[in-house]
């Protein structure tokens, strides 16, 4: 008898905690909570009126609506076709939309930079699709920005962000202390893809800014 409570009694405490982290209400913020300044770009990449910064924001939150689910594969058009996706097509989607090909674009700065890439086998339909090769381009094509969570003034909605061994587009709500969410794909049993993990998933190793 004192097994079985002690297992209904586990039960409980993990749907609560599974229901206060996904299901109960959260209480978000913004800039505006913070007095701090929404960020335009002064570039509209695809000129549809929209600055890049909201356009690229804009454009992946419609991607996350989507529900993509996670699978990693190859893909003959480069771009995934279908309804899977990994953690680099967020941020691919986010910025093609915008007018940024990533594939091509990465593509090129390999091919006359094959020296900061160290690629053995070039791939251009697979090698934008790689958060290390992602890194690298926007640390030397993009503003390159603090990884310090605590400067909150510094992180923007429509950011990119790098961990160790995995990549996202920063949201415009924010926590309670004012650091933002992330936009990400990272596994397939994930229910929500914008959360407060900017602090907690990794070691940041980038934060960028397309224009």
């Amino acid at each position: 008898m004192k097994k079985t409570k002690k297992i209904i009694f586990g039960s409980i405490v993990v749907f609560m905690t599974l229901y206060t982290i996904y299901f109960s209400p959260h209480q978000y913020y913004d800039n505006v909570s913070f007095s701090i300044l929404d960020y335009k770009s002064k570039i509209d990449k695809d000129n549809d009126g929209i600055d890049d910064q909201t356009d690229i924001l804009e454009n992946v939150k419609k991607y996350i609506e989507t529900k993509p689910k996670y699978k990693s594969k190859y893909y003959e058009t480069g771009y995934p076709n279908d309804e899977y996706g990994v953690c680099t097509d967020v941020v691919a989607q986010g910025l093609l939309h915008a007018g940024y090909d990533l594939m091509e674009l990465v593509n090129q700065d390999i091919l006359q930079n094959k020296e900061a890439y160290n690629i053995k086998i070039i791939d251009k339909k697979i090698d934008f699709r790689r958060v290390v090769n992602l890194n690298i381009y926007f640390e030397r094509n993009a503003i390159v920005l603090t990884t310090d969570t605590n400067k909150i003034e510094e992180w923007q909605g429509g950011d990119i962000v790098v961990f160790s061994s995995h990549i996202g587009i920063i949201s415009d709500k924010r926590n309670k202390k004012g650091v933002p969410y992330v936009i990400h794909h990272a596994h397939p049993f994930q229910i929500h893809y914008e959360e407060d993990i900017l602090e907690k998933y990794g070691n940041i190793i980038g934060h960028y800014r397309v224009s």
